[in-house]
């Protein structure tokens, strides 16, 4: 569930619940002839899950339960639903590769049943991703009419979330316990039932809400129970109401967490701070607002927590539409569980929303009063908020490090400058992996009294993020021609990322190569992480994806040891990056929802931006051109909602691929001019050459002159860029150009070469693009069964073909190699299709001629 699970315990029964168990009485009779779909909705803790349990534990046929799964990433929904409904692992998977289109999940379900009745209960909808929600629509709306057959489906999803689409369903809606029902079910939770007051209380306190009351009750003490003890005060404090609403609070995107507690510290501060008050009153609109600028919290959240359900706005005032939801936001901020401003005298929530205000909502209160605070050293102080800063910058909302690393450095400029200095580009690094050019600016700016390498680091970066190029480049050229000087690996760090700036890639994987290695001679265990992530990126960007792969897999290693989960978010998105270009979609997925699932609620944008520029790859590869437009769309805009600002630009070739693709011509073009100004800055050697292929594909459709022109371009600018991989894709597209204008022998040139260097990248996927294209000019496309196509072979694949040939399975293999089925099978495709035959079974007849000279 996204909220906790805590309406009512396994095996106890459903109180004031009559009209639910009706429709799902009706969903469930034999009579009904099968089909049909029941839509549940409702709050944190008031039974979703239980009715679902309900439901499958009286259904006199099979009952399937299936939870969301733990990653919302492309498909992972239907690979949850098969895995629960199939007897094994591989009618899984072949169930998931036959429903890959929307309009195959219906059969796919219907295979693996085998025409069994069958009730399968699908909880939290809502967290399903929108690939699986999608084909799940399309089979619910085929379920329809009085001769529906099939499986029927009992789907639950939180009310305060907008309810996806549940097609030709029966829609109930939970609601909560009346005083008799909240007390029956008090009953069943405790024996001996309560004492009459202690029941009264609890009913009271809990307000019907059902997993309140069993969350309240269960932390009594036996003597608490029969009354000989008085009960905690309040009895629903907030750790009551954490267990229950935290859950659901920590699904909501962290903008909206953030307002959210806008919104309750400000009614806490009207209402006088009451610790017990139950209804947080309403507050002025214009008044959140406020708090929310100077928090430097967006507001727009705002309109969709009030579409949601979340917040009630009337007559310019706001109040939480469930009041128990407004005080699980207080007791779930960080701030409030600590008591320093309580002792002090001061009320609370005004100290907190003091805090917010500045920035600080993870950590107000922590330090004790402000007098107290106040009566420490500055250097003291100073370095309390550095390492709250690194500590955030690990594994919290980087916008928070960014807060506390500059005013770590303002209080430590005098006393400390070399941690003063380390603060303030800690605070830029935050910054720039929140996206926000403001805030990096204000990093830069506040080290005045910095001289020598810094300063010009500095300067040169800042006019750089002002769009200075010119004023920048002197700067920073000193700032990289310095590194051979420096030994510290945090200065090598900094000369290394003058030099991406400078889109001297090749420069920045030298530099930050020698910062990890002096941190490892220094056994600079924190930093290891810090400086391989780095050191992934630069190879990234310079083309170089085996060892960005590589250095990606020891920097996610090095970074789960120490615990910087914001590390690990930044190489997941580079290892599916990678795997993009390998054409493996399982591991683009994987990786990608995993730095997603760090990067959205930390603010971490740069990851974001990577791991959906990934995604969007993936899905071009394999053929999906509008779903992978409609993804880079956000990335290449600018402003607060679009793409990181550093990463917009490099992600526009790939842009105006996709939308000629999809028939988005405008938006391409408009996207193309804005890449033409950024590549003559010189800033990418790849930009030139990317830049006339964005130009050949829009070309096409107008004079074939034009298009030739800049394909011919484009790949002539290749050569000097240093990217085989995008040589490849611009010949690939070249050639694909000439084999739809019936020219077939002039394509097979471009494409035999793309495909050449395709298997070079052991880009599996792309090769099988290029294999395809060449076999469609009637020229020989690869797979032959041929001795020689097995030095086509990567290693490992090799190896896997060996082993597959002397009768070993998939998961025996797996077991050898230290890797997933999943991934063997994806191997053996790619074996297949390079020797040139069908299956597995072929293998061993050509086993003995490998090894042939």
């Amino acid at each position: 569930m996204s909220g906790a699970t805590h309406g009512t315990a396994p095996g106890h029964r459903l109180y004031d619940r009559a009209a639910e168990l009706a429709a799902v009485a009706r969903l469930t009779d034999p009579a009904a002839g099968g089909g049909g779909v029941l839509f549940v909705t409702g709050g944190p803790g008031e039974g979703r899950s239980a009715l679902l349990a309900r439901a499958a534990a009286d259904f006199p046929g099979t009952a399937h339960r299936v939870a969301a799964p733990g990653h919302r990433v492309p498909w992972s929904g239907a690979r949850a639903l098969f895995a629960a409904l199939a007897p094994s692992a591989p009618d899984a998977r072949r169930a998931l590769r036959t429903a890959r289109g929307e309009d195959g999940l219906a059969a796919a379900v219907s295979g693996l049943l085998g025409g069994r009745p069958a009730l399968i209960c699908l909880d939290d909808l809502h967290l399903w991703d929108a690939h699986a929600r999608a084909a799940l629509a399309v089979a619910w709306r085929r379920g329809r009419g009085p001769d529906r057959g099939g499986p029927r489906w009992l789907v639950s999803a939180a009310r305060h979330h907008r309810p996806p689409e549940v097609p030709g369903a029966e829609s109930v809606r939970l609601g909560r316990l009346g005083p008799d029902g909240a007390r029956a079910l008090l009953g069943d939770l405790c024996a001996p039932l309560p004492a009459p007051p202690v029941v009264r209380r609890l009913v009271e306190e809990a307000a019907g809400h059902p997993g309140v009351l069993v969350s309240a009750v269960r932390r009594l003490t036996p003597a608490q129970r029969a009354g000989s003890a008085p009960l905690p005060e309040p009895p629903v404090d907030g750790a009551v109401l954490t267990e229950v609403y935290g859950g659901f609070l920590a699904h909501l995107p962290a903008d909206s967490r953030r307002l959210l507690t806008a919104v309750a510290l400000a009614g806490r501060t009207d209402a006088g701070g009451r610790e017990g008050a139950h209804r947080l009153p309403g507050v002025a609109v214009d008044a959140v607002l406020d708090l929310a600028r100077a928090a430097r919290v967006p507001a727009e959240p705002l309109d969709g927590l009030v579409a949601d359900g979340l917040l009630r706005r009337a007559d310019g005032l706001l109040r939480f539409e469930d009041p128990f939801l407004g005080r699980a936001v207080l007791a779930s901020a960080p701030a409030s569980g600590h008591h320093g401003a309580r002792r002090a005298g001061a009320p609370r929530p005004a100290r907190t929303a003091s805090a917010l205000a500045r920035g600080e909502s993870h950590r107000a209160d922590r330090l004790g009063p402000p007098a107290a605070v106040r009566a420490l050293a500055p250097v003291v102080r100073g370095r309390s908020h550095l390492v709250r800063g690194l500590a955030a910058l690990a594994c919290g909302p980087v916008m928070d490090a960014h807060e506390a690393l500059l005013r770590a450095a303002e209080l430590l400029r005098d006393r400390a400058p070399a941690e003063a200095s380390d603060a303030r580009f800690l605070a830029m690094e935050a910054a720039w992996a929140g996206g926000d050019v403001d805030a990096c600016l204000a990093a830069l700016g506040c080290g005045g009294d910095a001289g020598g390498t810094e300063r010009d680091f500095l300067d040169g970066l800042g006019a750089a993020l002002a769009v200075r190029l010119d004023e920048a480049r002197p700067s920073l050229a000193r700032v990289v021609a310095r590194d051979g000087a420096e030994d510290d690996p945090r200065l090598l760090l900094r000369a290394g990322s003058a030099a991406l700036v400078l889109g001297d890639t090749a420069a920045a994987a030298r530099v930050h190569a020698r910062a990890l290695a002096r941190a490892r001679a220094e056994h600079r265990t924190a930093l290891l992480p810090r400086a391989l992530e780095h050191l992934a990126y630069a190879e990234l960007r310079a083309g170089r994806y085996s060892r960005a792969a590589r250095t990606a897999r020891e920097g996610l290693r090095a970074a789960e040891l120490t615990g910087q989960r914001n590390v690990a978010a930044h190489q997941h998105a580079v290892l599916a990056l990678v795997a993009s270009v390998a054409g493996d979609g399982p591991a683009v997925a994987e990786h990608a929802g995993l730095a997603l699932d760090m990067a959205r609620p930390h603010g971490l944008a740069q990851a974001a931006t990577l791991a959906e520029w990934a995604l969007a790859r993936a899905e071009l590869g394999s053929g999906p051109a509008a779903r992978a437009a409609a993804r880079l769309v956000p990335l290449v805009r600018a402003g607060p909602r679009g793409g990181h600002f550093a990463l917009r630009m490099l992600v526009v070739p790939c842009f105006v691929e996709a939308a000629v693709a999809a028939g988005r011509a405008a938006e391409a073009r408009a996207a193309a001019g804005e890449y033409a100004v950024w590549a003559a800055q010189g800033v990418d050697r790849a930009a030139p050459a990317l830049l006339a292929r964005c130009r050949a594909l829009l070309a096409q459709g107008e004079e074939d002159g034009e298009a030739a022109y800049w394909f011919g371009e484009a790949v002539r600018r290749h050569e000097d860029c240093g990217n085989d991989f995008e040589r490849a894709r611009t010949l690939l597209a070249y050639g694909t150009w000439l084999r739809r204008r019936r020219r077939p022998g002039a394509a097979r040139g471009p494409l035999g070469d793309a495909l050449v260097a395709f298997e070079r990248a052991a880009a599996d996927g792309w090769a099988d693009h290029a294999r395809s294209e060449l076999r469609a000019t009637g020229g020989a496309g690869g797979g032959t069964a041929d001795p020689a196509a097995w030095g086509l072979l990567t290693p490992q694949q090799q190896r896997i073909a060996r082993l597959a040939a002397q009768g070993a399975t998939n998961r025996e293999i797996a077991g050898r190699l230290a890797l997933s089925p999943r991934t063997v099978d994806h191997h053996l495709r790619n074996v297949f299709a390079r020797l040139g035959i069908r299956s597995r079974v072929e293998l061993p007849g050509l086993a003995g001629r490998w090894d042939t000279p």
